[in-house]
């Protein structure tokens, strides 16, 4: 039995989602006309579980280029009121259209002269009569087994909410990057905003060598800076390759003198580099890529100006 009735759950909710399909119309057009234009903010105002929605509808706009913000119906009329301005656009979220608190909230919206747009289940409510637009949000059957508690009716509510959103996204035509600027702290933030640079060794946190130096004197270069490799440098001071724990087991096998050796003879020249304004991410790529650890870093004219290694990147939290 409670299986059968989670299905049933379930296939009433998704049942709404699907009927919202043939209310995507004109109506829906004019709201984002409405939005687009709007010259303040879309406020978000509702009761008891679509409050709730209305709350989620509102931090989905402002993360993603509509500035929102989330008004409670009752606090409304008690000096919240003070938020809407006439250049902003309300959305207003009731199932039935008639709650007292939404009732009494319409008359000062129309005093202020903001735009009304309605997500109701009643079309014909004082709410819709109210509304500059009216997006059909009804339902035939609710999820409760009581017939009572808002559970389709909500979700249907939701994706009215992100169907609007999704459209604004591309009408403002908002980007990744946009999307990772409200996000820093977030996993996307740190792969569309983290550069190479920020998170880059500097200075004495990664080894330069000369390519005459033995490469026992590079291996303890290496073993100081606490590093997987060591950059070399010619005499005028030009990068022209590097020297990784790679370099070194692939000789090691084959060449009992190794560590007399000059870097040079043992180093591999012209590697792969980045530069330092690249996004960080792209340097992961490049490092899964090609199976390596550390990519040296350059600036645009070819100077070396640090190391990036993979333990970088994991401290950054991009694998």
């Amino acid at each position: 039995m409670t299986l059968k009735k989670a299905v049933e759950v379930i296939r009433v909710e998704a049942k709404a989602i699907r009927d919202l399909e043939k209310r995507i119309d004109a109506s829906f057009t004019k709201a984002i006309d409405i939005i687009v234009k709007c010259k303040g903010r879309v406020i978000v105002t509702g009761m008891g579980k679509t409050g709730i929605i209305g709350r989620k509808i509102a931090a989905t706009l402002s993360s993603t280029g509509t500035p929102s913000l989330w008004m409670h119906s009752a606090e409304a009329v008690h000096g919240d009121l003070g938020q809407v301005t006439r250049n902003d656009v309300v959305i207003v979220i009731s199932t039935s259209g008639e709650s007292d608190e939404i009732k009494r909230l319409l008359p000062l919206l129309k005093k202020i002269k903001s735009k009304i747009i309605a997500l109701t289940g009643n079309k014909k409510s004082t709410l819709a009569k109210y509304s500059d637009v009216v997006l059909d949000v009804s339902v035939t059957k609710e999820g409760c087994p009581l017939g009572l508690a808002p559970m389709a009716s909500t979700t249907a509510t939701l994706v009215m909410g992100d169907a609007l959103a999704a459209c604004l996204i591309i009408r403002r035509n908002f980007k990744k990057e946009n999307f990772a600027f409200y996000h820093p702290g977030g996993s996307l933030g740190r792969r569309l905003l983290l550069k190479v640079e920020d998170i880059m060794r500097r200075g004495a946190h990664y080894p330069k060598v000369n390519e005459q130096m033995a490469v026992k004197d590079v291996l303890l270069a290496i073993t100081q800076a606490r590093c997987g490799s060591a950059c070399v440098l010619n005499k005028r001071g030009k990068f022209v390759g590097i020297f990784t724990d790679g370099d070194l087991r692939r000789h090691l096998e084959t060449d009992r003198d190794l560590l007399k050796r000059k870097v040079a003879e043992v180093m591999t020249k012209g590697p792969i580099t980045i530069s330092k304004d690249k996004l960080a991410v792209e340097a992961l790529q490049i490092l899964q890529d090609r199976k390596i650890d550390e990519l040296p870093v350059v600036d645009k004219r070819g100077g070396l100006v640090g190391l990036l290694d993979v333990q970088d990147l994991l401290k950054a939290g991009l694998v």
